[in-house]
């Protein structure tokens, strides 16, 4: 090449300069990977089957403390004479602890770790729920209850710790499954129903439900803290340390290079409301709500069915004063017999019995179809009770409206921890849980005071909410199916967040 000038040669020995330094930069600089990367590399191993039994055991204590609700509620009812609103009180006070709590633990969890709310909840509701055994009056049980439903809000933050740690591709198949720990926790407070309240009585059958509490609290020292969570709270040595012990345990190695990713603001309530969540949060919030209030609706529906004998029954409330009256006053006294702790068993076993077809349905349909079918499925079966049938086809029909109440709630679980970044991922799923509580909180005077007096007129709410939940899905903006989880919110995609504003 021949030069004009020697200012055109010195602008040219200059662009080779410039060109030689930065490829020499690029060469000298370090590889890097994120956690996601990490957790992708290490894949499922010894780590996960460890995490999936402890952190699924926290099911089990959730749900014989919600569960214990319908299996006390007669015996409690007898005792202090209580009337239906009391009855209902008592679990609408529960929610109320969750719901106020379930906030207050996500805020805690995003600040301070996830590890440490979730170890304390355990200690909390095994405490508040022992001491409920020895309750004296009707006043200090709500009270005591109350407090229970506090611990169950910062236990219920272990799905976000669990969450975190599998990988992409194996979450729609193990999270679902978990389910099999709320059911085995459904059963395990009815077996001890049966056995224990006709013998030593319901007081006793409390204390020995905290016994899987305290198994779980020395248990639950095999788990660290979310690695995803030490990365945003700017802990990366502690991150890189928690990755390489599950690494060695999965009998993996990390990628190559250095543990990167920049520290994010954590904790931030606003977020969830800002214009890129906006939508997604409120109908969130709703699709908890509705969530919740079918579930605990099924589950307190079939109780006051079996314990009032409701069944074939459109106007109960003749038969009910007459077969209820006791001494001039309104006592009712009518444990449940062997056949009703049965049906409950079998409705149990619905919880578990179509997870197939819910991990099918998250893999092949994605989140969000999978929330409005089962959907629109809740609606379908909670009108069906409402048939005249035999003992038989109603258990059948409980059976089917337990499976479908308890995909959803798997699914509504599964696409609130993808969607939301880890920097809000715990508060976010704090504000649903409490929304769902508040569904909590108005199915017992639904399913236990208005099914005294119209049975159709219990269920159709139930129904009514879960088709507008339905309809809700279908707006929102993110599908999260095989979607890496998100840090924060500035690692969305622009294409991602343009559909998310309004």
């Amino acid at each position: 090449m021949v030069y004009e000038t020697k200012n055109q040669w010195s602008k040219h020995r200059e662009t080779i300069l410039i060109i030689r330094f930065l490829t020499s930069v690029a060469q000298t600089e370090p590889k890097c990977y994120t956690v996601e990367e990490a957790v992708e590399s290490i894949s499922f191993g010894r780590f996960h089957i460890l995490l999936f039994v402890i952190m699924g055991s926290a099911n089990i204590v959730e749900a014989m403390e919600i569960m214990l609700l319908a299996v006390v509620s007669p015996e409690i009812r007898c005792e202090w004479h209580l009337e239906d609103w009391q009855v209902a009180l008592v679990s609408t006070m529960v929610f109320l602890g969750f719901m106020v709590c379930g906030v207050l633990c996500g805020y805690v969890a995003d600040k301070y770790g996830r590890w440490k709310v979730v170890f304390g909840g355990f200690i909390w509701a095994a405490y508040f729920s022992l001491l409920t055994s020895f309750s004296p009056s009707y006043d200090w049980f709500i009270f005591l209850r109350c407090m229970v439903g506090c611990g169950v809000a910062a236990t219920s933050q272990g799905f976000v710790l669990k969450t975190e740690f599998i990988p992409s591709k194996y979450r729609a198949s193990l999270l679902p499954l978990a389910s099999i720990f709320w059911m085995l926790g459904s059963m395990l407070i009815i077996i001890l129903g049966m056995t224990v309240v006709p013998t030593m009585g319901w007081r006793w059958m409390i204390r020995f439900s905290i016994i899987p509490s305290i198994i779980l609290i020395g248990l639950f020292m095999f788990i660290p803290e979310s690695a995803r969570f030490q990365v945003s709270a700017g802990n990366i040595q502690e991150a890189l340390s928690t990755l390489n012990w599950i690494a060695r345990m999965n009998g993996t190695t990390l990628p190559e290079g250095e543990l990167r990713e920049p520290e994010t603001e954590r904790g931030n309530a606003i977020t969830l409301i800002n214009p890129a969540f906006r939508r997604t949060s409120l109908l969130l919030w709703y699709s908890w709500f509705v969530a919740s209030f079918s579930y605990y609706g099924s589950v307190l529906s079939s109780s006051e069915l079996l314990e009032k004998n409701l069944l074939c029954m459109t106007d109960a409330d003749a038969e009910h004063q007459i077969k209820h009256n006791q001494e001039e006053a309104l006592c009712y006294c009518i444990p449940f017999n062997m056949a009703d702790y049965q049906t409950l068993l079998i409705s149990c076993l619905g919880e578990v019995a179509l997870i197939p077809l819910n991990i099918g349905m998250l893999n092949i349909f994605g989140r969000k179809p999978s929330l409005a079918i089962l959907q629109l499925l809740s609606a379908f079966f909670f009108m069906l009770v409402n048939i005249c049938t035999t003992m038989f086809g109603f258990t059948v029909l409980l059976f089917l409206l337990r499976s479908v109440v308890s995909m959803n709630f798997n699914v509504v679980y599964i696409y609130t921890a993808e969607v939301y970044p880890t920097s809000v991922r715990s508060i976010g799923m704090g504000f649903c849980t409490s929304f769902s509580r508040v569904g909590g909180m108005i199915a017992p005077f639904i399913a236990q005071v208005l099914m005294s007096k119209s049975v159709i007129l219990a269920l159709s709410p139930f129904a009514i909410t879960c088709v507008i939940c339905a309809v809700g899905v279908a707006f929102l903006p993110i599908e999260t199916r095989g979607r890496a989880l998100l840090v924060s919110i500035f690692t969305f995609p622009p294409t991602v967040l343009k559909t998310d504003f309004h």
